[in-house]
């Protein structure tokens, strides 16, 4: 379980100007987290735009960051949607040898009562044995999973190991940690109360900054795990503004537009999402010349 403790990577997935999936930088970009002191990478979650990828790209994006990691850091496969029949069902078709875990998102428009949240969770945990992370994040759900039912599952069901909580509330966070079973992960799933989660007792992160400042996020964390709290905060001091640029303009958006400027790939996105503006890249760009100043 210690593999998921520290700094994840929620990839996203670069496109070159036609659409299409930029490989080289994909590579590039897995190389960029390893060398920078990332723990684990997760793949085809929500900011990888997964949303507009093809069964077929989704395969071209596997198999490329599959290789270019080599077995250096664990890897968290995203596999959730709001139908649960093809959920399980895409979970027993696809080849999990290469995963370490699934990250699976709380079903999404429908709306489901807490008890139908239970029931879909239980349906993808008595299909597989793999290791499941819950992914709470009603801003985009619609939907909060409320903490009783967390509990309930990560009690429940051995191979439920872990939630990404991002309601973003610090309260909701620490109720979970507080009466989860002893070896439940608490992963936090919003950049900026990450680190007052980990000292709370959460397990990390699964970031979206940390993909742009790997180096600088994973030190934090680190700091934060051994209780090194000034020195863990005189850093989450120093990238806060970048988590705030990042999301501006939503995401994977605001992120591209920061690996873009580091030359790691190009801000393409697919409908509906659009490009950062050029106010955005500016700001960006300012913060990243002022961090390495």
């Amino acid at each position: 379980m210690k593999k998921f403790f520290g700094t994840g990577v929620a990839l996203i997935t670069p496109f070159k100007k036609d659409l299409s999936i930029d490989v080289d930088a994909l590579e590039k970009l897995v190389n960029f987290q390893v060398d920078n002191g990332v723990d684990y990478l997760v793949v085809l979650g929500t900011t990888a735009e997964s949303a507009t990828l093809s069964k077929s790209e989704k395969e071209l994006v596997k198999e490329t960051i599959i290789k270019a990691n080599n077995k250096r850091l664990p890897l968290v496969i995203g596999i959730g949607g709001n139908n649960t029949l093809d959920v399980v069902a895409e979970i027993k078709n696809t080849d999990l040898s290469n995963f370490d875990a699934i990250l699976s998102v709380s079903p999404y428009y429908n709306k489901p009562t807490q008890e139908g949240i239970y029931q879909h969770f239980k349906a993808i945990a008595t299909a597989t044995n793999k290791d499941i992370i819950l992914y709470n994040v009603p801003g985009r759900t619609a939907k909060n999973m409320d903490p009783s039912i967390v509990l309930r599952l990560a009690n429940e069901y051995k191979n439920i190991i872990g939630i990404k909580e991002a309601a973003g509330d610090m309260v909701q966070a620490l109720k979970i940690i507080q009466h989860k079973p002893k070896d439940f992960l608490v992963i936090s799933g919003d950049d900026m109360i990450t680190l007052p989660m980990v000292l709370a007792g959460g397990a990390g992160v699964i970031s979206v900054i940390a993909q742009g400042l790997p180096r600088e996020f994973s030190k934090m964390m680190n700091l934060g795990l051994k209780r090194n709290v000034d020195e863990a905060f005189d850093i989450q001091y120093q990238i806060m503004e970048s988590i705030d640029l990042i999301f501006e303009e939503g995401n994977p958006a605001g992120i591209k537009a920061m690996l873009a400027i580091l030359g790691i790939c190009n801000n393409t996105v697919r409908l509906p999402l659009v490009p950062a503006t050029n106010e955005l890249n500016e700001k960006i760009k300012n913060f990243i010349n002022q961090l390495n100043s």
